[in-house]
């Protein structure tokens, strides 16, 4: 008897960490934002707060991988990582795999419940190219937008 009384309180007390461990989990995560989405099968990172791995489920323009995140939770999220870079007049098969790609998330909101970035854009400043909150993909549905306007 004496033994079920002191497994009954082992239990009792270790369910009571878990379950006090496990709200000082949410609140440790502030109730942070994911990267929206996902809204197409075979894609990484999408819905997941602070992804290393980001690809869109199609060729390899659309993966960056190695991802560190240098901000996350304010307006913007920003990282660098490993991107498929393809030159200017270059067909996809003629890119490769670089190291310096630029990610940023954007335009916080909600997607599927949650608090999200709703936008991603990804560049290579080292090849000239920059930020632009018109170009982007929106994160939650897919579309793609250029100069703030859906493409066609």
């Amino acid at each position: 008897m004496r033994r079920t009384a002191g497994f009954r309180t082992v239990v009792l007390v270790t369910t009571v960490f878990a379950v006090i461990g496990a709200g000082a989990a949410a609140r440790a995560t502030g109730g942070l934002p994911v990267l929206a989405g996902p809204w197409a099968p075979s894609q990484q990172g999408y819905g997941h707060m602070k992804p290393r791995t980001i690809f869109n489920g199609g060729d390899p323009t659309g993966l960056v991988k190695h991802i560190h995140w240098k901000s996350w939770g304010g307006g913007r999220a920003t990282g660098t990582g490993t991107g498929f870079w393809v030159g200017p007049k270059q067909f996809v098969a003629q890119g490769h795999f670089e190291k310096g790609a630029t990610i940023v998330l954007f335009q916080l909101g909600r997607c599927h419940g949650q608090s999200a970035y709703n936008a991603i854009e990804w560049y290579f400043s080292h090849h000239g190219q920059k930020f632009s909150r018109g170009d982007y993909i929106n994160a939650c549905t897919g579309k793609y937008y250029t100069n703030g306007h859906p493409d066609l």
